[in-house]
């Protein structure tokens, strides 16, 4: 059987810590941020960690 590969578009988004946890970036923090307030940008600029339904869909997708 072939190897698996790797999403590109998943790994390019999704980082995997050294305990393992999948990260991500968060949303709205592109574009339009004049009318955003600064406690708010500051808080969409952290990453998050990815949890629920979505975790084991985006490992399969990074191949773990």
């Amino acid at each position: 059987m072939p190897k698996m590969k790797t999403h590109r578009g998943a790994a390019k988004r999704f980082k995997v810590t050294g305990t393992g946890r999948i990260m991500r970036r968060k949303a709205f923090r592109s574009h339009l941020l004049e009318k955003k307030n600064s406690v708010k940008t500051r808080r969409l600029g952290r990453e998050s960690e990815v949890v629920g339904g979505d975790k084991a869909q985006v490992k399969r997708m990074l191949g773990l």
